[in-house]
């Protein structure tokens, strides 16, 4: 029996069938006779669109007779076949084939090759010689050798006749094989001296139609008689031995007697002249004993059961052999563990994204014993994701028997076990590899959820700062993570211009440079994702951290210093612990680099005075300072606390003033004097500039006032116009308000930025056109100067109205026309044009 492993691998093989088809030729067919056609007769269901049929042919047991057309899936001859060369005298002669259709069905094929009568049957031997005593008896036999036919089935060999002549007959018998073969039978006695020789023709004949014959001459010579033959003590024996018995085994003894004494009585074994060849390859017989003993390999599975002919003679004259049949039936035993070879169908594997069930093997299992010897157990050893469905036909599928997972382990070692129900039992197993194919199943991930990475600041733009990178256990583009940055904001600033990130490697670089004390952190989204199809992406949060750097000195901010100095004037008799002045700095660096201490570095030699490290406190430490050194100047270092350290340095001049503290007042030493002399020390500089600024001011408004008056008194012709003394008097006219909506003040191009004159007089707000409303001139202004507003004419009417304007410093004049209704007075250097409605 045949044993076969036959592996199909699929990626994806949601359905496997298997299916059965015979086919037949006659043996002798010209190469090229079509034998069938499995497009037609397999009935293969519609492919899809563009793809074409594909049969392949897995296994063929004779690939030199038959094939099968690849694109066409016609089965052909490829040679003439010779059914008896193929096949010998088995009845049953067929091709196998296993083709694979289309890439989803299996087809078990099966092509019997007929036999023609294409044979004659063969004598091994052209005349056949017998030597037979005159005292032979009538019905005594004789066996004849046998004819060979290579045909098989109605074709073989049938029958045997010859001719008759009345003394001699013949008889044909059956062997366990199903082969016959011919006896030579005496039917009358014989007469030596009558007739001491008899040619007869034996004849040969198969089952065809005419039959086809052989001839062999028969030549028998009648011989002296002696009077006994020997005698078997049966005249067939049935003889059972395992198969696989040790050489020289004894499989019978014989025993035939002869009655006669001497040479007469002596008997001879041999095998039958026409034992075949295989029979004298397997036993051998004692001629003396009869002892008949295994000399070959029995094999069960090649023969169960050997008919071996014996005949025993005398050592007489003219000896009449006995002929007997001795048959062995040999007893299968379980010798056959079953074989398993692999005949590889596809290079590849199965994806990790098949089903439960997906078949990636089909498996052949046979074994060459019978009964319970020959019946055989399958299954799959090992904790692997497959398992064994039992089909039909000994034939078993290896399906998925759970989700694949490439990343747990891409490739199995499956090993297959078969196992008889022999006593005791034999198995083999065989193993193939199946490898595991990715699928894009798993997004990129990062192994924080949050990274940081810092930076100190003031870096250089385009500065490494770290790199994020995530990892997908895909293979290939499935398994190539590429990065970027998410849209995102830095206040009001894309993300975009603080960094980058390189696409390949998860490198992230600086785009500017940060400064600590604007930007302590920031954080952004960092998106990974694959080259799969459809690709898988994850996003983590990445969070720069900015390092402090000392990079900011300190600055003194108190006393306010002109030329990193600063005067301090300390009343005499003070006392010890006086806090003559504090100093104040700040530091825009954080944490130590912005931590600061103060200290004397100079001018101090005299300890007069301490200051506090921490608070910079200044306080006396001498009562009597002032008379070792009325002017003391005190170098004032501040240094932070950084690495490198940096420092600021002011020069501090404590003079001694001619006062000293009241009476009753205690001299220093209180925390509350401390906090009183520090807020004066603050507020002093305000209120002293509040003070200037408001004398100032009521000194021009002072000065406006006068002026005014003094030309009000002034009377002439201005420009052609009709003096002011000339107008009637102010009862007299019709007043005509002017509002502060009339009047539009517009900036000169002379005029510095924010600076603007004020326009005012007395004369406005007595005379019939006055302004409603005065403004102040700003603080910030170069200018001081003040206009006013006279009336030209006593008759002229609102809308020819001239009005003079004069400032005090008389730098310029202001013209008015009568041919608009709006007059627009530019104002020199003061850089003022005042527009009437008028």
């Amino acid at each position: 029996m045949y044993l076969s492993v036959l592996l199909l691998f699929f990626l994806w093989a949601p359905a496997l069938t298997i299916k059965n088809l015979n086919f037949s030729v006659p043996e002798e067919a010209i190469a090229g006779t079509i034998v069938g056609n499995l497009s037609n007769d397999i009935k293969l269901g519609i492919l899809e669109r563009g793809k074409k049929s594909n049969f392949r042919v897995l296994e063929n047991s004779a690939s030199d007779l038959i094939d099968v057309e690849q694109d066409s899936g016609l089965v052909f001859t490829k040679q003439r076949i010779d059914r008896e060369t193929l096949c010998r005298r088995n009845l049953k002669c067929q091709v196998s084939l296993e083709v694979f259709a289309n890439d989803k069905d299996l087809y078990m094929i099966k092509v019997d090759i007929t036999d023609i009568n294409d044979n004659s049957p063969i004598f091994p031997s052209e005349q056949i010689d017998i030597d037979i005593s005159e005292n032979a008896f009538p019905g005594t036999r004789f066996p004849l050798t046998s004819a060979h036919d290579p045909d098989s089935g109605d074709y073989g060999l049938k029958t045997y006749v010859i001719n008759h002549n009345g003394l001699f007959s013949l008889d044909v018998k059956s062997r366990g094989d199903g082969t016959k073969f011919p006896e030579l039978v005496i039917d009358k006695p014989l007469d030596r001296e009558e007739q001491s020789h008899h040619n007869l023709i034996l004849t040969a004949l198969d089952g065809g139609n005419p039959p086809r014959s052989a001839t062999v001459q028969i030549n028998v010579k009648v011989i002296d008689s002696n009077d006994n033959s020997p005698v078997f003590e049966a005249p067939s024996y049935m003889v059972e031995i395992p198969e696989n018995s040790p050489l020289g085994r004894v499989v019978i003894d014989l025993n035939a007697t002869d009655a006669d004494e001497g040479s007469n009585g002596d008997v001879v074994y041999s095998f039958s002249g026409y034992a075949p060849d295989r029979v004298r390859e397997l036993f051998s017989i004692d001629p003396n004993t009869g002892v008949i003993q295994v000399k070959g390999n029995l094999d069960y599975e090649e023969n169960n059961l050997i008919e071996i002919d014996v005949q025993a003679r005398d050592q007489g004259p003219n000896p009449i052999p006995a002929h007997c049949k001795v048959t062995v039936k040999v007893i299968d035993k379980n010798d056959n563990a079953p074989s398993i070879g692999f005949i590889s169908v596809r290079q590849g594997a199965i994806s990790e994204a098949a089903p439960p069930g997906t078949v990636i093997a089909l498996v052949r299992v046979t074994d060459k014993d019978s009964g319970k010897n020959g019946q055989l157990q399958c299954r799959v050893l090992g904790n692997v994701p497959f398992k064994l469905e039992e089909n039909s036909d000994n034939f078993y599928s290896v399906v998925t028997d759970r989700p694949l997972d490439r990343e747990t382990q891409d490739e199995y070692n499956v090993t297959i076990i078969a196992r008889d129900n022999g006593n005791p039992p034999l198995n083999s197993t065989k193993s193939f590899t199946v490898k595991i194919l990715d699928e894009n199943d798993n997004a990129p991930t990062f192994n924080k959820g949050l990274h940081v990475l810092q930076v100190s600041e003031n870096n250089i733009p385009g500065e490494y700062l770290g790199s994020v990178v995530a990892h997908d256990p895909d293979l290939g583009h499935n398994g190539t993570v590429s990065y970027s940055i998410l849209p995102s904001y830095v206040g009001d600033v894309p993300v975009f211009t603080f960094v980058s990130v390189n696409p390949t490697n998860g490198a992230v670089y600086a785009l500017r440079s940060f400064n600590y004390e604007q930007t302590k952190y920031f954080e952004f989204k960092l998106l990974a994702k694959d080259s799969g199809s459809p690709h898988l992406e994850s996003n983590v949060t990445v969070r720069v951290t900015v390092l402090d750097v000392n990079d900011n000195a300190p600055v003194i901010s108190l006393p306010i210093l002109q030329n990193d100095t600063a005067e301090i004037h300390v009343p005499r008799n003070v006392g010890v612990g006086y806090v003559v002045s504090t100093v104040r700095a700040v530091d825009n660096d954080f944490g130590e680099s912005g931590r600061l201490t103060y200290e004397i570095a100079y001018g101090n030699e005299e300890h007069l005075f301490e200051i506090d490290p921490v608070t910079g406190e200044i306080k006396t430490l001498n009562p009597y300072w002032e008379e070792v050194s009325p002017v003391v100047e005190l170098v004032i270092k501040v240094t932070d606390n950084g690495k490198p350290a940096l420092s600021a340095v002011a020069k501090l001049i404590i003079k001694s003033s001619s006062g000293s503290l009241p009476e009753g007042e205690p001299r220093v030493n209180g925390k509350q004097h401390q906090w009183e002399q520090r807020d004066w020390d603050i507020y002093l500089p305000v209120l002293v500039a509040l003070s200037a600024i408001s004398i100032i001011l009521f000194a021009a408004m002072v000065t406006i006032v006068v002026k005014c008056k003094k030309e009000n008194k002034e009377v002439g012709p201005y420009n052609g116009r009709t003096p002011y003394n000339a107008q009637p008097k102010l009862g007299k006219m019709k007043k005509k308000k002017i509002n502060k909506n009339d009047i539009m003040l517009v900036q000169s191009e002379v005029e510095e930025k924010n600076a603007m004159n004020v326009v005012s007089c007395p004369l406005l707000v007595t005379s019939p056109m006055y302004f409603d409303s005065q403004s102040r001139l700003p603080l910030s202004s170069s200018h001081s100067g003040v206009m006013y507003l006279t009336p030209t004419s006593s008759n002229q009417t609102e809308s020819e109205g001239t009005v003079e304007c004069h400032s005090h410093n008389e730098i310029g004049q202001v013209r008015s026309s009568a041919e608009n209704t709006s007059t627009w007075i530019p104002l020199k250097k003061v850089g003022t044009v005042i527009h009437f409605n008028i």
